[in-house]
């Protein structure tokens, strides 16, 4: 998919004050998760690090702030005809968590090999699972059969305005926590958290630095943004498998216009990286969420000295499964 090079802000139709009027939507459905520091991290980036612990979310990711404020957002007549996304992970569960939190229906496309710990946390919170061929062209047909079929409204997983507003809630929350952050990183994917994080980043702290962080081995953010146009994620090879979605012109949109830089890590950082959050911050994350901390242990961007809020995105890892374990 090609889009566009965005000419100016007026593309971006949220702002700060629009993830504000989010936060106080969701902010009695969701938790306000801590900001934790190790100075045993701290030492091994020569910098001040404060995670925003949304490993400890509903649903144990920060989905849940834009599935939250998406389905809240829904009039009463929409509300009353179901939502549907298409997902093989978290925003799937999420979206189920908020539907069934207002009382709706949720059908949610997943596809044939998605894992079974994932088709069994949407089930759990009442979703309806179709479940489709693990392309993205076969997804986005069984959504818009859902949509005719049931006229249910699409919340897309990340290129979605409300739920961008709903992701940028958690740097919201971090940055009253932390006023005095030099710099912000969250991980990018398809781009919402990190599109929220840097709106309401940027709102608040002008001179604050917002980067995001990508596995090398699923890098399309990173030569979008190089190239001007986004490059489609056609064959992605990483452990964070919360990262491996492209872009979609709304997050690219965002993060063209507003991020400071986007850098890459290696699998091997993140691994390593995930195992010293267990360790050391004592926090159960999943791959997906060390990939900032990956990063910076491999000095990708220069910290020296400076204080870096970092978003733990998501803690759903299986633990007969972790990357350490021979």
């Amino acid at each position: 998919m090609n889009a566009r090079a965005p000419t100016s802000l007026s593309e971006i139709k949220i702002d700060l004050a629009t993830i504000r009027a989010a936060h106080a939507r969701i902010r009695p459905h969701i938790h306000r998760t801590p900001v934790l520091s190790s100075p045993a991290l701290d030492d091994t980036v020569d910098a001040r690090l404060f995670f925003k612990c949304e490993n400890l979310q509903r649903v144990a990711a920060f989905k849940a702030r834009g599935a939250c404020n998406a389905v809240l957002s829904l009039s009463a007549a929409e509300a009353g005809q179901g939502v549907v996304t298409h997902s093989s992970g978290n925003h799937g569960a999420a979206l189920a968590w908020a539907a069934r939190s207002r009382g709706i229906r949720a059908w949610i496309v997943m596809p044939s090999n998605a894992a079974q710990v994932k088709q069994d946390a949407v089930n759990g919170f009442g979703g309806t699972i179709r479940f489709c061929e693990p392309t993205v062209a076969a997804r986005e047909a069984a959504c818009a059969a859902v949509e005719s079929e049931t006229g249910a409204t699409l919340v897309h997983p990340y290129n979605d305005w409300r739920v961008i507003a709903g992701q940028g809630t958690a740097a919201l929350e971090l940055l009253e926590d932390e006023p005095e952050l030099d710099v912000i990183i969250a991980p990018v994917g398809g781009g919402g958290l990190l599109s929220g994080t840097a709106i309401a980043a940027k709102g608040l702290r002008p001179s604050i630095k917002v980067y995001g962080a990508e596995p090398a081995g699923a890098d399309d953010a990173y030569r979008s943004l190089h190239e001007g146009r986004i490059i489609p994620q056609t064959d992605p090879h990483t452990i964070a498998d919360g990262l491996r979605s492209s872009l979609g012109d709304k997050t690219f949109a965002v993060l063209r216009s507003t991020v400071d830089q986007v850098e890459i890590a290696s699998e091997e950082a993140i691994v390593r990286a995930m195992r010293l959050l267990w360790e050391k911050l004592k926090m159960i994350v999943e791959p997906s969420s060390a990939v900032p901390l990956a990063m910076l242990l491999e000095r990708k961007i220069s910290v020296n000295k400076l204080r870096v809020g970092i978003i733990l995105s998501g803690g759903n890892v299986d633990l007969g499964h972790l990357p350490w374990q021979t």
